[in-house]
């Protein structure tokens, strides 16, 4: 049944907020324009890196993001490929935010990049023997496969979008589908069957060479001995399934509650929440294994390595944010089945784990760089500089703007289940804000 637009309204239910959220990303971008100009005009100066401490905020953040991406893009398989019931709501939203994440992974290797006018080197001048030209592929060929993937997951709603919509969403929509604009059933069983095979494609690529790959650039760092671990690639693919479970219930609730207006899925909730909880404890065991190991080693700089992150200059970001944000406090809230399935604590838990895994992050990549690699050597000391926050602040503001922008335009929830949604949604409702007693409404 064709109805006008298919009841498509993807924009923000309040317009003032609408206003007040992009203006701060407005705000954010200015100020991150002016510090990447800084970066460019000064270079490294404009920083607090130095020979002894080189890697610092740009690239924790480089492989936060990236972390996320594979994260949220594993979680997407859960539904596209493996068929997990319910998840089908949260697989576009996913492997959006995927890609947005992946964007904002490569803006921060660029700005960390000495020479930025270089980025493009790697593709002309390979070296076969390095495993950051293989990770430099891979970035590639893991975004084609979200793409492929994301267009046939939705590319019948884009069609039906041109079909019945008007103005410059239909004809973006219109466009987006490439010219197909058939909706049948036959169409749509054929875009699952291509959506699944991007999927196995993308899952060994995601584990083995994206996120796994980028713990390999740290575990050959022979003269860093708290990197150099066989098990640092397996913790990168863990916290990035952590971050991404969690990223996707945050966006999950927010999305329903400020855009689409939807009526939340209880069991979904439920369902992301604990394997929100299932990850938050796997990460936690690997870290811990991981200490383990390198205290029982007796290795002078692994065991000094562990100290600075216990209790040294680094041991606020890890008892505050790594185990109290990011592992306490959303176990604490995901122990209950009641709060799982309420908006606000499922939305707290989620937030919590994305922000505590940047600190994950931070102790992965400063730490080992406070110590020096030969007796005789200065020690490093590393804070970032304002400039270094600011560019910051920009990139992050560029992904949340190309994540808003797509939720407006794009059909990121499947249409006929925001039909079914709002069709089951009581007419007397005022369900405007984020704050719902939430509970088992059954």
């Amino acid at each position: 049944m064709a109805t006008t637009e298919l009841d498509y309204d993807s924009g923000f239910r309040n317009g003032r907020f609408r206003v007040a959220w992009y203006a701060l990303l407005a705000v954010l971008l200015a100020v991150g324009g002016w510090a990447t100009w800084r970066r460019i005009s000064l270079g490294m100066a404009s920083t607090n890196l130095t020979s002894v401490a080189p890697w610092g905020a740009w690239v924790a953040f480089y492989i936060y993001f990236v972390g996320l991406s594979a994260g949220a893009f594993l979680v997407s398989t859960l539904a596209n490929v493996f068929e997990v019931e319910g998840l089908e709501k949260i697989d576009r939203d996913a492997l959006f935010a995927a890609i947005v994440s992946m964007v904002v992974a490569l803006l921060f290797v660029w700005t960390d990049l000495g020479r930025m006018d270089r980025m493009y080197h790697p593709f002309i001048w390979r070296q076969l023997t390095s495993a950051l030209s293989w990770e430099v592929h891979a970035y590639v060929a893991y975004i084609g496969v979200l793409v492929t993937e994301l267009y046939f997951s939705m590319r019948v709603d884009l069609a039906r979008v041109a079909a019945h919509a008007e103005g410059w969403r239909a004809r973006l929509c219109g466009l987006l589908t490439l010219g197909r604009r058939d909706t049948s059933a036959a169409s749509a069983e054929t875009d699952e069957r291509w959506l699944k095979r991007a999927g196995l494609v993308g899952i060994p690529l995601a584990i083995f060479m994206v996120h796994g790959g980028t713990g390999v650039l740290f575990a050959v760092a022979k003269a860093r001995p708290y990197w150099n671990s066989g098990l640092f690639p397996v913790i990168f693919v863990v916290s990035a399934v952590v971050s991404g479970t969690a990223l996707v219930a945050a966006l999950y609730v927010l999305r329903s509650k400020l855009l689409t207006g939807e009526t939340l899925d209880r069991d979904l909730m439920d369902r992301l929440g604990q394997l929100l909880a299932a990850f938050v404890l796997a990460d936690a065991a690997f870290t811990t294994i991981d200490a383990l190991i390198a205290l029982n080693s007796l290795h002078p700089h692994e065991v000094e390595t562990w100290l600075v992150v216990l209790f040294g200059e680094m041991s606020w970001s890890f008892w505050v944010f790594m185990v109290g944000l990011g592992w306490v406090l959303p176990l604490v809230v995901l122990s209950k089945r009641a709060w799982r399935r309420s908006a606000v604590p499922l939305t707290l838990a989620g937030l919590s784990v994305v922000v505590g895994i940047v600190a994950v992050r931070f102790n992965i990549v400063v730490p080992p760089q406070i110590l020096p690699v030969m007796e005789g050597l200065p020690h490093g000391s590393y804070v970032p500089s304002a400039v270094e926050w600011l560019t910051s602040a920009g990139m992050i503001a560029v992904g949340l703007l190309l994540y808003s922008l797509g939720a407006e335009v794009l059909p990121l929830r499947p249409l006929d289940a925001r039909e079914e949604s709002r069709a089951e949604r009581p007419t007397t409702a005022t369900d405007g804000g984020l704050a719902d007693t939430g509970g088992d409404r059954r």
